[in-house]
Parts: structure tokens; C-alpha cells; sequence
């Protein structure tokens, strides 16, 4: 009863990280901030899931290191884009530029 409860609470988490994500596009900083909550929602999901299953908890330290390293990945691109571009703006930003 309690893990249904909890599934359902992290998944409901995880759509509004979805519709935060969607919602605010203006600014990257934003949108890496609502991708991070989303990544935590998700990890929640997965500890819950092998909490209940009674399995190993090496996956879940992995999926923390890969999303570490994506959330250092994106702020060195918010940095080099404000460093480049003055702002954060997601819209001034162009790929063909670069």
C-alpha cells in the first residue's frame, strides 16, 4: 500500500518536473533546474522500485554519478553561453553561430 502511495507520488513529481521543463523555456538555467528535479523524481522512482524488489542499490549510485555529470555538463554550458552571449536567454542562443 505504501510503495503504490510513493510510486504514484514520485511519478506525479516527475510530470510536473514535465510540465515545469515545458512551461518555462526563456531561460536555461530554468530549464536545467526543472531537468535536475526530474532526474531526482526519476531517481526516487528507481530506489523505491528496488527497495521494493529487495535488490542491489549499485544501479541507483550509478544513475547518481551519470546525473552529476549531466548537471556539471550543463552549467558549463550555461557559464561558456553567458560568457559568450551576456545573457541566459534560451532564445538568443544559436547553433548555427557557434
Amino acid at each position: 500500500m505504501m510503495t503504490n502511495m510513493s510510486m504514484s507520488l514520485s511519478s506525479i513529481f516527475f510530470m510536473m518536473g514535465v510540465f515545469t521543463f515545458v512551461s518555462n523555456r526563456k531561460h536555461l538555467l530554468s530549464m536545467l533546474l526543472s531537468l535536475e528535479y526530474m532526474v531526482l523524481s526519476l531517481f526516487l522512482m528507481l530506489f523505491i522500485y528496488l527497495n521494493l524488489l529487495n535488490f542491489e542499490f549499485f544501479f541507483s549510485m550509478m544513475f547518481l554519478t551519470f546525473s552529476v555529470c549531466e548537471g556539471a555538463l550543463g552549467l558549463s554550458v550555461l557559464v561558456s553561453m553567458i560568457r559568450v552571449h551576456g545573457n541566459d536567454y534560451f532564445q538568443s542562443f544559436n547553433v548555427l553561430l557557434c
